[in-house]
């Protein structure tokens, strides 16, 4: 199974570099469409997820038209503040895109509207701000990997100094 994250126009450093964390502790691939608001060697991009930045699998691309036309075929999913399908309903394919927007103005309409069935929203208050773009991501990373059974994932741990199996 191969889970695709996919951030269209991220603004903010530590946003993408906390996501950076998520893809790699996930094995999810990350795609970013420029314009990007920093450079991929920015310092506070690399510190958020500096531990983690040699395990990730990251594309970069020059705008929709570039990530569209590379990954034609792919199955893409929305997650905007604007959608009407709850994120919990879906069941994603293996090879899923979730696509993620700036963090001020989020995914264009234009491609949202051309794609109504495929946009999901995390639930959230009304009238209030939205979550933040890096907690919406390992929301929406998590769920497509609990609906696939978390593969490849360490599903139990074990503690340092004791051993579970002498619990009583």
């Amino acid at each position: 199974m191969e889970l695709n994250i996919v951030l269209a126009e991220p603004q903010i450093p530590q946003n993408t570099g906390n996501i950076a964390r998520t893809c790699a502790v996930t094995g999810a691939r990350l795609h970013l469409i420029r314009p990007l608001g920093f450079e991929i060697d920015d310092k506070k991009l690399k510190r958020a997820g500096l531990d983690y930045w040699s395990y990730l699998d990251i594309t970069v691309y020059d705008g929709y038209d570039d990530f569209f036309e590379k990954n034609s075929g792919g199955e893409f999913f929305y997650f905007t503040t604007k959608g009407e399908n709850n994120y919990c309903d879906v069941v994603y394919p293996d090879k899923a895109y979730i696509v993620f927007g700036r963090e001020d103005k989020g995914l264009p309409e234009e491609l949202l509207f051309k794609n109504k069935e495929r946009c999901v929203r995390i639930p959230m208050i009304s009238e209030r701000r939205s979550l933040n773009l890096s907690n919406s991501v390992a929301i929406g990373a998590y769920e497509v990997l609990r609906g696939w059974g978390f593969p490849k994932l360490q599903n139990k741990g074990r503690l340092t100094q004791y051993d579970w199996n002498d619990a009583k």
